[in-house]
């Protein structure tokens, strides 16, 4: 395969979507996962954009035919990536990034390697709790279970290749726009265009 998959992962809270948007405005190279869900969706969201969205019934039975590269069952809801799409993808030569959590980002290296594992941190656990509350979208108990679940994802932290504080935004997506840039230029992934860049001086 020749593209390069980027998984990036983090605790709610820490700002992961709104790099991964940043970045794919900077990058429109990447191509984003849009992962399958059994949850409603929210106010302002789309189908196909923000996720497709799908019965409880449907999603088990893309699980019995194989069809997920991950899948997961959060706070009662299942999300899972399209194993098909990722994998026509990066035949393609297309990067593609995938916006999962700890636990599926280990089912897609079983399968993918080489996949790029970036994990984006709060500045602080205190600072993750002021976010969470700032949002105004969850109640107490809910905030609770979710600083509970942050804490167990960050303890994988050093299970990924680049860690990247959003302490400062605009620094968080030049970090990650490094990453990004620096496997594409990397030799141990190769691609379709350099290979064939490289026959021509053979």
């Amino acid at each position: 395969m020749s593209g390069d998959l980027f998984v990036v992962v983090a605790p709610s809270g820490a700002g992961k979507t709104s790099l991964v948007n940043a970045v794919l405005r900077a990058e429109p190279g990447i191509r984003l996962s849009v992962s399958y869900t059994t949850r409603a969706p929210r106010e302002g969201e789309v189908e196909g954009r923000d996720y497709h969205f799908v019965s409880r019934a449907a999603f088990e039975a893309m699980i019995a035919a194989g069809d997920f590269l991950e899948h997961a069952n959060v706070y009662g809801n299942y999300y899972g990536t399209s194993r098909r799409w990722i994998e026509a993808e990066l035949e393609g030569d297309h990067d593609v990034l995938l916006e999962i959590d700890w636990q599926g980002a280990m089912q897609v290296r079983a399968l993918f390697p080489r996949m790029v594992g970036i994990f984006i941190l709060p500045p602080s656990i205190e600072e993750l709790r002021r976010r969470l509350t700032a949002r105004g979208k969850d109640s107490p108990e809910a905030i609770e279970r979710r600083m509970a679940s942050a804490r167990e994802e960050i303890s994988h932290v050093l299970e990924f290749e680049y860690i990247i504080v959003n302490e400062q935004f605009d620094v968080a997506i030049a970090d990650l726009q490094a990453v990004v840039r620096a496997s594409r230029l990397s030799r141990d992934r190769p691609r379709n265009r350099l290979s064939r860049l490289l026959d021509e001086f053979r």
